[in-house]
């Protein structure tokens, strides 16, 4: 995410390395690479410029804090900036009403009904919400089944009509099968067309002003880029929607769109995609975005990505089980299948402060663990239980069912080991054995990818 945009402001900032102060000449330098890095990622000429204009007015002058250096300072304002670029703060959604409608629009292919699904997740699971999706697509082949798909997936009720072709109709239909059934939001998932055309335009405005929405939300790919910005300034001009949902994100290294949709069309980013599964949806926030690009990482993300997996039961039970020395396979897969709910593992590391640099260049499967999962389910019961029991002819048995080589299994035996011991120094030595044992390097060392 960003890769290049980061990679290049960066950049920008080494040009004020060993300065003791922000000058008219140096910051002119370093501002002029910035701008380059902004119309690199796709952000118009006329924003760069403004956008560059401000953080200068901002730098001229400032004479080095006593905690600060040169690049620091002008590190702070170039974030300050682009939260403002971005939207300053945090949108929530509207769902004060009973029975709350929500209005999916966008161009065909933009990932609109995925994100339907994955949005009616996001309310069930963190909104405790009971939604009903509606399929009011009657032109693209297979769209009504792919959105029964995903409502079955994500464990929510659906509304088709599969002899109607007018989706105003089965907008109302649906609104009143959420009311008379209980579902508290209703989701329109609306056609899309591979470009904007009037018939689409007076469709989606027919179906609006049918329902009524409190939410009317414009999905756009973010890999189009600027394209993208043109599009939703379109859409906006004709429906006033409430916000922006920008999807794949996670595939997008120039971020054009991330960057500007909001000052062209002032509407909010609300949601954004970061990922093929239906938990791969986040709530934009635009100042941890902002220490995202210039490698700050994005810690409380992080952090809130964890304590949304964490059980605390569960947590107690390992606990218990640690301090009997009776950590297991069946405990470590547990944990890892935690880990994988969470994200994909590249966007996780890139939450973390300087492993976005540190990782550039490090291709990491989507499905990281995959081989380490492979090998424990190789293994019996027993053996996972009992891990004492692996000896050199049942680890040739887990690589030849695992696809892997003796040598792996080794490896994971290896790190399984180093976890216990690390699991069991918390609980007992605490922070002095831990880091004792960092200095004789035995801290784990996962190897993830290929």
């Amino acid at each position: 995410m960003f890769e290049n945009l980061s990679e290049k402001l960066d950049k920008a900032f080494s040009v004020l390395k060993g300065h003791g102060k922000i000058t008219e000449i140096n910051v002119a330098e370093t501002l002029k690479e910035v701008r380059r890095a902004l119309l690199d990622a796709d952000v118009s000429y006329k924003i760069a410029k403004d956008f560059t204009k401000k953080v200068k007015e901002k730098a001229i002058g400032q004479d080095v804090l006593t905690t600060l250096k040169p690049g620091q300072l002008m590190v702070k304002l170039v974030k300050d900036e682009l939260t403002e670029l971005m939207g300053t703060q945090v949108e929530g959604i509207n769902l004060e009403e009973k029975t709350s409608v929500i209005l999916i629009s966008g161009l065909q292919g933009s990932g609109k009904t995925t994100f339907t699904g994955k949005l009616a997740l996001f309310l069930k699971s963190k909104k405790s919400k009971k939604p009903l999706l509606v399929a009011c697509d009657v032109y693209r082949p297979a769209a009504i089944n792919q959105l029964e798909i995903l409502a079955d997936q994500v464990g929510v009720d659906v509304f088709t009509d599969k002899e109607s072709k007018d989706p105003v109709a089965i907008a109302k239909s649906a609104v009143a099968h959420a009311k008379a059934n209980g579902n508290n939001v209703v989701i329109v998932d609306t056609a899309g067309r591979l470009a904007i055309d009037e018939q689409m335009m007076n469709e989606i405005a027919a179906v609006k002003t049918a329902v009524q929405p409190q939410e009317t939300l414009f999905v756009v790919d973010s890999m189009t880029g600027q394209d993208a910005v043109n599009t939703a300034k379109s859409f906006n001009d004709r429906l006033d929607y409430d916000g922006v949902v920008l999807t794949k994100l996670d595939g997008d290294t120039r971020g054009g769109a991330a960057l500007t949709i909001k000052s062209v069309v002032n509407k909010p980013i609300k949601f954004v995609g970061t990922g093929e599964k239906m938990e791969a949806l986040d709530v934009f926030h635009p100042n941890r975005m902002a220490e995202r690009i210039l490698g700050m990482g994005d810690v409380v993300s992080l952090v809130e990505k964890a304590q949304e997996q964490f059980d605390a039961d569960k947590a107690r039970k390992l606990q218990k089980r640690i301090a009997k020395n009776e950590f297991d396979f069946n405990d470590f897969i547990e944990q890892i299948g935690q880990v994988k709910k969470m994200g994909n593992m590249k966007d996780l590391m890139g939450m973390i402060p300087g492993m976005g640099k540190a990782m550039k260049g490090v291709e990491i499967e989507d499905d990281a663990f995959k081989h380490v999962e492979a090998m424990i389910s190789s293994m019996t019961q027993q053996e996972r239980s009992n891990p004492s029991l692996l000896n050199g002819s049942r680890r040739q048995r887990i690589a030849r069912g695992s696809g892997r080589t003796v040598s792996d299994v080794n490896q994971l035996i290896k790190q399984f080991n180093d976890m216990s011991k690390v699991m069991k120094m918390m609980q007992g030595g605490g922070m002095k054995n831990m880091m004792k044992m960092m200095g004789k390097g035995g801290m784990p060392n996962m190897p993830l990818g290929k």
